[in-house]
């Protein structure tokens, strides 16, 4: 029986970096799971879009897909975009099954790929003392996701022992370099910055820019390439996997 395919659902991004870095880390999964079929998709602003590859799967005789949004947060693409577009792909094709998983979120080993970007940044720029962290994330209407992101920077900043604040790209304040200067008002002067961000683009990149023009000494790269990543889609895969099954099949 062949296993379900797994889509790597992202929301895309018109810099091209983003799509690349997404599709790197597709390849890192199925290489570590050779067994299976791997697409990455992206929901908007890059190729290839959803509907383009649950065709193709269809096309190839897979019925059974495990969709595993790449999303750090539960904001509106996780609960709009992410059930609209499987509705449309299920409406197209009888018979199919597609299960989608919860988001990636902020796991605990996401902390350990925070911290790698962070070395690499100090390293970059020769910074050797930090007193301060800012946490950066995209930002979002839903406070509920917001709230994902202080909790995370609450707890990167108590693992570090180190004041952190959490900043977000749009939506919501402070921005990365309000967050930068509320550090240095209260005295601190070597704030690094980390980014919860799967991959570059837009966003990223203008966290860096107002943290360093704030006074920020390193800004980290976002998550990106990693095993550690890697290992939460699979994981996220295997309980879609055991949820297309049907109930009383597992009992059988």
């Amino acid at each position: 029986m062949t296993a379900p395919a797994l889509i790597a659902l992202a929301h895309g991004s018109r810099d091209p970096r983003s799509a690349e870095t997404i599709t790197a880390l597709t390849e890192l999964v199925a290489c570590m799971r050779p067994d299976l079929r791997v697409e990455p998709a992206f929901l908007d602003l890059a190729e290839p879009d959803f509907d383009r590859v649950v065709d193709q799967l269809v096309a190839e005789g897979f019925q059974e897909i495990v969709v595993v949004p790449l999303l750090l947060t539960e904001a509106f693409h996780a609960n709009v975009d992410v059930p609209q577009v499987i509705k449309g792909a299920l409406a197209r094709h009888d018979g199919i099954k597609i299960e989608a998983t919860k988001v990636l979120g902020i796991e605990n080993a996401f902390f350990h790929v925070l911290d790698k970007r962070l070395r690499e940044a100090l390293s970059k720029n020769r910074v050797r003392e930090l007193d301060a962290l800012v946490l950066a994330g995209a930002g979002s209407s839903d406070p509920i996701a917001n709230a994902a992101i202080s909790r995370a920077a609450r707890a990167w900043g108590a693992h570090h022992k180190l004041p952190t604040i959490a900043a977000f790209a749009s939506a919501v304040p402070p921005a990365a370099g309000e967050a930068v200067r509320t550090h240095r008002a209260d005295g601190r002067r070597h704030i690094a910055v980390g980014q919860l961000f799967l991959a570059p683009g837009v966003l990223p990149d203008r966290v860096a820019e107002l943290a360093y023009e704030a006074g920020a000494v390193a800004v980290a790269e976002p998550l990106g390439v990693d095993v550690e990543v890697a290992r939460v889609i699979l994981a996220r895969y295997a309980v879609g996997a055991v949820d297309l099954v049907p109930f009383e099949a597992l009992f059988a």
